[in-house]
């Protein structure tokens, strides 16, 4: 299990615990509220550093990971402000329930009785809406990672993706660069029949113009002694 892992468990059971001790801070007395609020300050502070822990481990993945990681660190910072705020809430709403005598008891013995049940049925119904509230706590994370999940997925396809294109023009550069080559063979095997086409154009010029020289020699030489001989 790598630390980032870790860290997630140790939020969700914090997440968990700060969520149980919010639904019992209207039950207590003065004394038992205040060392629950401490531990829920507590709880809170150690909430907020992990996350601060968690956003230094994401820094140091791969894109990829580092995006998916960044999901479900942004709905778990949520999740914190979220409590954070209902505790406010509640721990004022307790102070002012307090300051105005909400809870006073009375002397009649059955008037005892009933007002005890009507606390049992408050202190279930608070408990069942804590029970509610962590089952969507948990469903909001376990969304979340699902979404974080199909980021990565997506994350990882893109980038497998461009691993295939980057593949491709790879060989379509190589390819080009062996027909860059093939044509400039073609190029120099062109210009070597040229020169050759020129240099037997030459020859067979100078070819020509011996042969002609040297047939008006012979015709020079053979019909001179005719001529030189009719005359004298």
């Amino acid at each position: 299990m790598s630390l980032l892992e870790q860290y997630e468990q140790q939020y969700a059971a914090l997440i968990a615990e700060i969520t149980a001790h919010i639904g019992r801070l209207q039950q207590q007395s003065a004394s038992e509220r205040n060392e629950l609020c401490n531990k829920i300050d507590g709880s809170l502070s150690e909430a907020q550093e992990l996350l601060e822990q968690m956003g230094l481990e994401v820094r140091e993945l791969n894109p990829a990971q580092r995006s998916s990681f960044n999901g479900k660190l942004q709905v778990a910072q949520a999740e914190l402000k979220r409590l954070q705020t209902e505790y406010k809430q509640t721990k004022d709403k307790a102070r002012s329930q307090q300051s105005n005598g909400a809870y006073t008891t009375l002397d009649l013995g059955g008037s005892d009785y009933y007002e005890d049940v009507s606390i049992s049925n408050d202190q279930r119904q608070r408990l069942l809406d804590n029970s509610e509230r962590i089952e969507r706590t948990g469903n909001r994370l376990t969304e979340g990672y699902r979404v974080a999940l199909e980021t990565e997925a997506l994350g990882a396809q893109v980038l497998n993706d461009l691993h295939h294109q980057r593949e491709t023009l790879q060989g379509a550069r190589a390819r080009l660069r062996e027909t860059n080559a093939e044509l400039g063979r073609a190029s120099r095997t062109l210009n070597t029949m040229m020169l050759r086409a020129l240099r037997e154009k030459v020859v067979l010029y100078g070819v020509g113009v011996c042969f002609v020289v040297a047939v008006g020699v012979s015709l020079y030489l053979t019909f001179a002694p005719s001529t030189s001989a009719a005359t004298s």
